[in-house]
Protein backbone atom coordinates (compact mmCIF):
# COMPACT_ATOMS: atom_id res chain seq x y z
CA UNK A 1 0.00 0.00 0.00
CA UNK A 2 1.29 3.47 -0.79
CA UNK A 3 0.32 6.97 0.25
CA UNK A 4 2.07 10.07 -1.09
CA UNK A 5 4.65 7.79 -2.71
CA UNK A 6 5.56 6.05 0.57
CA UNK A 7 5.37 2.30 0.94
CA UNK A 8 3.73 1.11 4.13
CA UNK A 9 5.32 -1.90 5.75
CA UNK A 10 3.45 -4.89 7.06
CA UNK A 11 3.59 -5.56 10.80
CA UNK A 12 6.16 -8.32 10.21
CA UNK A 13 8.32 -6.00 8.07
CA UNK A 14 8.06 -3.24 10.71
CA UNK A 15 9.09 -5.65 13.44
CA UNK A 16 12.11 -6.90 11.45
CA UNK A 17 13.25 -3.35 10.69
CA UNK A 18 12.74 -2.26 14.29
CA UNK A 19 14.81 -5.23 15.46
CA UNK A 20 17.64 -4.26 13.05
CA UNK A 21 17.56 -0.61 14.16
CA UNK A 22 17.65 -1.55 17.84
CA UNK A 23 20.54 -3.93 17.08
CA UNK A 24 22.45 -1.06 15.45
CA UNK A 25 21.80 1.19 18.46
CA UNK A 26 22.94 -1.54 20.85
CA UNK A 27 26.14 -2.03 18.82
CA UNK A 28 26.90 1.68 19.13
CA UNK A 29 26.21 1.64 22.86
CA UNK A 30 28.26 -1.52 23.45
CA UNK A 31 31.18 -0.10 21.46
CA UNK A 32 31.22 3.45 22.85
CA UNK A 33 29.71 3.03 26.30
CA UNK A 34 28.44 6.07 28.19
CA UNK A 35 29.56 9.67 28.40
CA UNK A 36 29.70 11.07 24.86
CA UNK A 37 27.64 13.92 23.45
CA UNK A 38 24.44 12.93 21.66
CA UNK A 39 25.82 13.95 18.26
CA UNK A 40 28.60 11.33 18.58
CA UNK A 41 26.03 8.57 19.09
CA UNK A 42 23.98 9.90 16.16
CA UNK A 43 26.96 9.83 13.81
CA UNK A 44 27.97 6.34 14.92
CA UNK A 45 24.40 5.09 14.59
CA UNK A 46 24.34 6.46 11.05
CA UNK A 47 27.47 4.43 10.27
CA UNK A 48 25.88 1.28 11.72
CA UNK A 49 22.66 1.86 9.78
CA UNK A 50 24.66 2.27 6.56
CA UNK A 51 26.59 -0.92 7.31
CA UNK A 52 23.27 -2.73 7.81
CA UNK A 53 21.83 -1.41 4.55
CA UNK A 54 19.12 0.67 6.25
CA UNK A 55 18.42 3.79 4.22
CA UNK A 56 17.99 6.85 6.42
CA UNK A 57 18.60 10.56 6.76
CA UNK A 58 19.71 12.50 9.81
CA UNK A 59 18.16 15.69 11.13
CA UNK A 60 15.19 15.96 8.80
CA UNK A 61 12.61 18.70 9.28
CA UNK A 62 9.03 17.54 8.92
CA UNK A 63 6.35 20.22 8.54
CA UNK A 64 3.13 19.75 10.50
CA UNK A 65 -0.03 21.08 8.88
CA UNK A 66 -3.33 21.82 10.56
CA UNK A 67 -6.39 22.61 8.45
CA UNK A 68 -4.23 23.49 5.48
CA UNK A 69 -1.85 25.76 7.36
CA UNK A 70 1.73 25.03 8.19
CA UNK A 71 1.83 25.04 11.95
CA UNK A 72 5.34 24.01 12.94
CA UNK A 73 8.37 22.07 11.76
CA UNK A 74 9.49 19.17 13.88
CA UNK A 75 13.11 18.05 13.61
CA UNK A 76 13.38 14.29 13.39
CA UNK A 77 16.74 12.94 14.45
CA UNK A 78 16.51 10.07 11.98
CA UNK A 79 14.13 9.34 9.12
CA UNK A 80 14.18 5.77 7.89
CA UNK A 81 13.17 5.37 4.29
CA UNK A 82 11.32 2.26 5.35
CA UNK A 83 8.84 4.71 6.89
CA UNK A 84 9.77 4.66 10.55
CA UNK A 85 11.13 7.65 12.40
CA UNK A 86 12.78 8.46 15.66
CA UNK A 87 12.76 11.69 17.51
Amino acid sequence: MTRMGLKYLSKVEQDKLTHKIIGCAMEVHNTLGNGFQEVIYQRCLSIELNNSGIEHQREVEMPIFYKGRKWVCVELIFWYWAKLWLS
